[in-house]
């Protein structure tokens, strides 16, 4: 499991793209590219920045039922996760997420009420290399 993990570590790590999926209100999925995560831990938990007033934000409170999908197109090798999106606006995580330079999105700030981090809670995968496919859980 170990070389496999290294494997979907390093697919997610190099993806100059990550693309999320939530769950709209009529309950078709709803995909956008994303910025990588600015934040990982294994392949269980992820962080992003957006914008709290975001239709995405809006379709995670509502159902935050999501799906992460990041590739490596030069081998077509790509990880899917599925889990839950949370939407955080507390000051602890809003800071831990900060980078110099994202007043040009944030103009007011780390306390800009436009700003807000989305963590996500992968709990399985699919895993698609050499023309197969590879379910596993993270539980």
């Amino acid at each position: 499991m170990i070389g496999f993990k290294k494997t979907l570590e390093s697919i997610i790590d190099n993806a100059g793209v990550s693309l999320i999926s939530s769950v709209d209100e009529e309950g078709f999925p709803n995909s956008k590219a994303m910025l990588p995560p600015r934040k990982r831990s294994g392949l269980k938990t992820f962080y992003f920045t957006t914008n709290t007033s975001s239709m995405r934000v809006k379709q995670y409170l509502a159902n935050p039922k999501g799906c992460m999908y990041f590739f490596d197109k030069r081998f077509f090798k790509g990880v899917m996760l599925k889990g839950e999106m949370k939407v955080l606006t507390d000051a602890k995580t809003k800071r831990m997420i900060w980078r110099e330079g994202d007043t040009m999105y944030y103009p007011k700030g780390v306390t800009d009420p436009d700003y807000c981090v989305l963590k996500f809670t992968a709990s399985s995968g699919r895993f698609y290399s050499n023309f197969s496919s590879k379910d596993f859980s993270l539980k």
